[in-house]
């Protein structure tokens, strides 16, 4: 079955939320300490970025507001370079970006639906 757009944003959303509960209550000593939390928090935004990468061309064209190679590019960081993983940059994009990225992925989603 071919997936859609929507579909992809919509995984998107799912790892995300993943992510983002994974940190809940972890100061960043303790995500530092935490190897599984690591590797789960890893393994989302990896989901993320392989999303992302099947998103069309043309949908991200059309919102040149969402860093897509960003995204791309984090989880290539982490499949390919996982030996030289930055714990803060990591720790940085999912309290800080990952937010706001879902409330876009959101309305791109519901607009998608439509």
């Amino acid at each position: 079955m071919q997936r859609d757009d929507r579909s992809y944003l919509l995984d998107m959303l799912v790892a995300a939320g993943d992510a983002i509960a994974y940190l809940e209550g972890l100061s960043y000593a303790d995500f530092e300490r935490n190897r599984e939390k690591q590797r789960a928090i890893f393994n989302a935004v990896q989901e993320i970025g392989e999303a992302a990468s099947r998103i069309t061309p043309e949908f991200r064209d059309a919102h040149p507001a969402i860093p897509w190679r960003k995204i791309v590019g984090m989880r290539n960081r982490l499949v390919h370079a996982y030996f030289d993983i930055e714990l803060d940059l990591v720790w940085d994009t999912v309290r800080n970006d990952l937010p706001a990225l879902t409330d876009r992925i959101e309305a791109l989603a519901s607009e998608a639906d439509e």
